[in-house]
């Protein structure tokens, strides 16, 4: 009788992905980078286990959306004090902090446990064209939608 393949931490193979998310559409390119974060491009894929990549988002600041979401969406957070509560657009994000844009967007397509807290670690977004992490040698990843 066969058994169902389960990964080891030791056997887990991790790569280094850098993509460039210019002229990329927000929710297509979040859902393609959460799916290397968790994992599931490879064929050693185990849903309890976190065998995905790291992930570098260059270029974050020229993420492209559709439609009035500039304006319409909203990101809100609350400091739990009275009158505490805050709204900003997209635009605005996109203005102050194009980062947490990606990260709020990919963090939204992963786990909610400590298993997607660990992959979220493994995604790293810079705004600009340059990122630090030259000494991992990372691949370029192809996004297809």
């Amino acid at each position: 009788m066969r058994t169902t393949f389960i990964a080891k931490t030791a056997e887990i193979e991790r790569k280094w992905y850098v993509v460039d998310a210019a002229n990329h559409t927000l929710g297509r390119l979040a859902s393609e980078v959460a799916s290397v974060l968790k994992g599931k491009n490879k064929p050693i894929y185990t849903p309890h286990l976190d065998t995905g990549d790291y992930v570098i988002i260059i270029n974050a600041d020229k993420i492209k959306v559709t439609g009035k979401k500039l304006d319409q969406k909203l990101y809100r957070k609350h400091s739990e004090y009275t009158g505490g509560f805050k709204e900003t657009t997209l635009r605005q994000m996109l203005d102050k902090k194009p980062e947490d844009v990606l990260v709020h967007a990919v963090k939204g397509m992963l786990p909610k446990n400590a298993l997607g807290k660990d992959m979220l670690k493994k995604l790293f977004v810079y705004a600009g064209s340059e990122h630090n992490h030259d000494a991992q040698k990372p691949e370029v990843l192809e996004i297809k939608y």
